[in-house]
């Protein structure tokens, strides 16, 4: 990959030079290739390729095989040889963990429309919960009912019992109430920084300049990696609790405009390069067609 399409960091384009100041963890990058390109094509992948693909945002071979041991030791990846190349998969565990994650990403997700309130678990169980969304609410964890969008398990995994709970008055309350229990200032601000950085790219590929082979894939990852370190934050309240012009809505719509743009460079590339324990990885998949014709922008809109 290194000598293919690219010999020189120095022939980076400038747009992606731009996306990141500095490269992200060895670990979280590793997780965003596996998610958005392995994942989806079986899951295995020659330790050759995480390299490369490593090496061009600047994380180095050592701290690779560094954060890969930690994945192996955390059950994420497990590994397997063929003569002399180690490949490596995710464990059936991790493969349940991207799958979800996927969900959120790039399947349409109707916006809540109430809260679910539960009597607050003891403190080694409350961590999962906010994870998902909950706040701590006094002796309460009030949390998004995302049941419209057929996801009812979380209801289930909760201390009872459990309500269902509607707005009945002082709905322009709903914003400051959630402003005190969640922190959406900060979440703004991270959207906002997503909004600015890869509204650059976009103009960059409006005004006719394309971006081919290891750079589209680069870019690629670099905008899954960022947008789900943001994405899986947001609690992705119903939306009388947010305040006017969320830019959660206008991050999703870039996401999927840019992730579209880009799949077509990015997949040629894959199935040209990568490689898994039988041989290239295929250029697309039912399972990366899916993505493509699921992806949605402005959730405000579903």
């Amino acid at each position: 990959m290194r000598n293919k399409e690219r010999t020189a960091t120095d022939a980076v384009p400038t747009v992606l030079k731009q996306l990141w100041s500095e490269p992200p963890r060895a670990a979280g990058f590793i997780v965003t290739i596996y998610g958005d390109i392995v994942e989806p094509r079986g899951g295995v992948l020659w330790m050759g390729n995480l390299i490369e693909v490593c090496g061009t945002i600047g994380i180095s071979e050592s701290l690779v095989r560094t954060a890969v041991s930690r994945l192996v030791s955390a059950d994420q990846l497990s590994g397997e040889r063929d003569g002399r190349r180690s490949f490596y998969r995710l464990t059936d565990r991790a493969r349940v963990e991207f799958l979800q994650a996927a969900k959120i990403l790039f399947d349409p997700e109707p916006a809540p429309e109430a809260f679910l309130v539960a009597p607050r678990p003891p403190a080694e169980q409350e961590g999962g919960f906010l994870r998902q969304g909950f706040a701590v609410a006094g002796a309460f964890l009030i949390g998004p009912d995302r049941s419209r969008s057929g996801d009812d398990s979380l209801s289930t995994r909760l201390p009872g019992p459990v309500f269902r709970a509607e707005t009945v008055a002082g709905a322009e309350e709903l914003p400051a109430f959630a402003s005190r229990y969640w922190d959406l200032e900060s979440l703004a601000g991270a959207y906002g920084v997503f909004l600015e950085r890869y509204g650059r790219l976009s103009d960059h590929l409006a005004s006719g300049e394309p971006l081919h082979g290891a750079d589209a894939m680069t870019a690629r990852l670099m905008l899954v990696h960022d947008y789900r370190f943001v994405l899986l934050r947001d609690p992705r309240l119903p939306i009388e609790a947010l305040p006017q012009d969320w830019p959660g809505y206008a991050a999703r719509t870039l996401f999927a405009d840019l992730y579209r743009r880009l799949a077509p460079e990015t997949d040629r590339y894959t199935g040209m390069h990568l490689q898994s324990v039988s041989g290239i990885l295929p250029a697309s998949t039912e399972a990366t067609e899916k993505r493509l014709r699921t992806i949605t922008g402005n959730t405000n809109e579903i």
